[in-house]
């Protein structure tokens, strides 16, 4: 099982569809929210998981024939991850962040009613750090910037630290939407827009720099952000 970690708005939705286009790897999007959210999630192979000790034991399973990539974002407190850090042990752990100054803006203008740990940098960094004891591996952490601007060379230091072959042929795919992303389909309209990893920067009316609720959101989870980014390709 590989994990790719993420807050919200980090072009980490791209990065799936990418993985999705390989046709090598068993996908998951985001099966942690969907559980938090609905009380269950439902998996590929019509397997259904309602406690969170079950979705990993699932995902193990699926894992036994193939390669299986989760993509999780951090809007929620994952307690059961954070209580049995052992459990991140037999996982293959990255991460993906954003600028934070962009990130915020483009989080509030989705949802405007988001709460400074909904941002999700300083969950990203505790995640980071029980996994890298658990593993006694550093995860390999991703910069959208770098990503969007050379996605070759980012995607093929994603798959030599992971395991899985370089598809060079999966940096491009067809445009719509996927039925992954019914559920939350405004969080991922410029995926759905997509044919590859684009360097898109949208202008937000309400930003970090005019925003004084945004702006402590950004002086909040900024330390996080930076010790993050210390560990990027």
């Amino acid at each position: 099982m590989i994990a790719m970690w993420a807050h919200s708005r980090s072009a980490s939705t791209a990065f799936l569809r990418m993985m999705i286009e390989r046709g090598d790897v068993t996908v998951v999007h985001e099966p942690f929210l969907a559980l938090t959210e609905e009380g269950e999630v439902r998996l590929p192979e019509g397997l259904t998981a309602r406690s969170a000790g079950e979705l990993l034991a699932l995902l193990a399973e699926l894992g036994r024939t193939r390669p299986v990539f989760v993509k999780e974002v951090l809007d929620y407190e994952y307690r059961y991850l954070l209580d049995r850090p052992g459990e991140l042990a037999e996982i293959t752990h990255t991460f993906i962040v954003r600028d934070p100054r962009q990130t915020i803006g483009s989080h509030h203008a989705v949802k405007p009613t988001v709460t400074c740990p909904e941002i999700g940098y300083e969950r990203l960094h505790q995640l980071f750090e029980l996994a890298r004891g658990a593993t006694g591996r550093t995860p390999l952490v991703l910069r959208a910037e770098r990503l969007v601007r050379e996605p070759a060379a980012v995607v093929e230091a994603f798959c030599s630290y992971t395991g899985l072959p370089f598809l060079p042929e999966a940096l491009t795919w067809g445009a719509g939407e996927r039925p992954e992303w019914q559920r939350h389909r405004a969080w991922h309209a410029d995926a759905a827009g997509s044919a590859g990893f684009h360097d898109r920067r949208n202008v937000y009316a309400v930003t970090v720099d005019n925003d004084a609720r945004l702006k402590s959101f950004y002086d909040h989870h900024l330390p996080f952000y930076e010790r993050l980014v210390q560990h990027a390709l």
